[in-house]
């Protein structure tokens, strides 16, 4: 088995967590996933409900460890930031910026604190915050992305921190995770495959266009201006974000004023149109609706069989 000291330090039998993905992962998948074994993680913006009734749900579904994502800069941050200390959530992830801030409070309050970080100063930053951990995310996932592939970012990562290293971005089966492995991580994250699972509530709008997806079905938009690059998928809403992005008129005030609303648009709603459906270039690499714990156990005994192996590289 596959076990690292991120396994010991959380409490988990496998080194994986699920994506916080916004307006996506509610309390059923985070339950799911931490059940199986893995890290299962809420996003502070609930799909349903208050961010208060989905812990309180994720706990009467398992008594596994779970976390919750915040997005910093989302308006609900703040309030969030105050009820994971309330509810006493073991693990918060953050996204979309660095709460070197909120995180002495968390830290009393014995919360486990694992940013998400997009390149090694902010990696550097974290841990000096007092940070447990640190996810390392190329610019192969969906959602806000930085510029470093993940074949990049992870080893640096690794080499500049003393915190154990999560690697994101560009991972969906067992291949992925093995090569996560050797590149230094502890353990693995994945938003993109989890969307495939049972559990995930996501509109079948949206499930579906994960399973219709190839190798160059997404995009990325909000890279003219910088600072709030998203990978999605193709469609009508990208094609318009990107032809209003690049009109000779644009600015960086209108480019960040386009979408609003539109993730919810897609993951609740299912607007083919005028939905974002944020997902990573390993789309086109989910095939199928499982269980989550399917998809974990899947992922590792393929990536266990895949290390034990390696031998045949060296003669």
């Amino acid at each position: 088995m596959i076990r690292s000291e991120i396994c010991q330090r959380l409490g988990l039998r496998y080194p994986i967590f699920q994506g916080g993905m916004a307006w996506i992962a509610g309390a059923e998948l985070a339950a799911a996933v931490s059940e199986a074994g893995g890290l299962g993680i809420l996003s502070a913006v609930a799909p349903e409900g208050s961010l208060r009734e989905q812990i309180r749900r994720v706990r009467q579904l398992t008594s596994k460890p779970f976390g919750v994502n915040i997005m910093l800069m989302h308006p609900s941050a703040e309030e969030a930031s105050a009820l994971v200390v309330e509810e006493k959530v073991p693990v918060v992830t953050t996204g979309a910026g660095l709460a070197a801030g909120q995180m002495e409070a968390w830290n009393q309050a014995g919360i486990a604190v694992i940013p998400v970080v997009a390149s090694v100063a902010m990696a550097r930053r974290a841990q000096r915050a007092g940070a447990a951990a640190v996810i390392a995310e190329g610019q192969e996932s969906g959602g806000h992305i930085g510029e470093l592939t993940t074949m990049a970012i992870v080893p640096q990562v690794c080499d500049a921190v003393d915190i154990p290293v999560v690697a994101a971005g560009g991972i969906a089966d067992g291949r992925g995770a093995a090569a996560a492995f050797l590149l230094g991580a502890s353990a693995i994250q994945l938003g993109t495959r989890f969307l495939s699972a049972r559990e995930c509530g996501v509109h079948e709008n949206y499930k579906q266009m994960i399973l219709d997806a190839q190798d160059i079905s997404t995009v990325a938009t909000g890279r003219r201006f910088g600072g709030n690059t998203c990978r999605c998928l193709k469609n009508a809403f990208s094609r318009d974000f990107l032809k209003q992005e690049y009109a000779p008129e644009a600015t960086a005030e209108s480019v960040a004023e386009l979408g609003g609303g539109a993730l919810r648009k897609a993951a609740i709603e299912g607007d083919l149109r005028e939905g974002c459906f944020l997902a990573g270039q390993i789309s086109g690499l989910v095939k199928e609706i499982q269980p989550a714990a399917d998809i974990i156990e899947e992922i590792f005994a393929e990536a266990e069989a895949l290390l034990k192996g390696a031998s045949q590289w060296v003669k």
